[in-house]
């Protein structure tokens, strides 16, 4: 009896498993589809199957609120990130005043998608596309703030591309689970 219990335990949880795997592999082709220029499949499945609450989810909505938690958690990285390199004494006026635009940049650009997750959670999805349309202005300013100065190049680039990718796909995400 014990047995069946345990089996019946693991069956469930393969069954659970293999549904949020798919959930994430269809969700992610999806996105490739809708937006081929930027969203590569491999770059979101590989960065939402290593994530437990993206592995538990069930809906496309759930897949949302996730990929917006990493965007914020991305951006809090890329915070922490600018201030070690303004730690840097011997930047440039221009590299550290455009290290502190980026840092105010993506300051905001965290703000607005915790505004973008309470607006998807009450179905505001107007205001919560908004949102994430504004947080993805981040990498792109904070990459045109070294472009400024011929010669500079941004060392925050990977970080602004990863960070791009990411607020996108929760955009896409978010236009998919509109669709139903």
């Amino acid at each position: 009896m014990k047995n069946s219990h345990i089996s019946s335990l693991v069956f469930f949880y393969l069954l659970l498993v293999s549904v949020s795997s798919n959930l994430i592999q269809e969700s992610c082709n999806k996105a490739a589809k809708l937006d081929p220029q930027t969203i590569k499949l491999d770059f979101c499945v590989s960065n939402f199957e290593g994530n437990p609450k993206a592995k538990s989810a069930t809906t496309v909505s759930d897949l949302v609120e996730v990929s917006i938690e990493a965007a914020i958690t991305n951006a809090t990285s890329i915070g922490s990130i600018t201030s070690k390199l303004l730690e840097n004494k011997s930047l440039e006026s221009f590299e550290r005043d455009g290290l502190k635009n980026c840092s105010w940049l993506y300051s905001l650009a965290g703000s607005c998608l915790q505004g973008a997750g309470e607006a998807f959670k009450a179905k505001n999805y107007a205001t919560a596309g908004v949102d994430i349309v504004a947080s993805i202005e981040a990498p792109m300013n904070c990459e045109d703030q070294f472009k400024k100065k011929k010669g500079f190049v941004s060392p925050l680039t990977k970080e602004n591309n990863i960070f791009f990718l990411l607020t996108d796909i929760s955009r896409v995400f978010m236009t998919i689970a509109q669709k139903g």
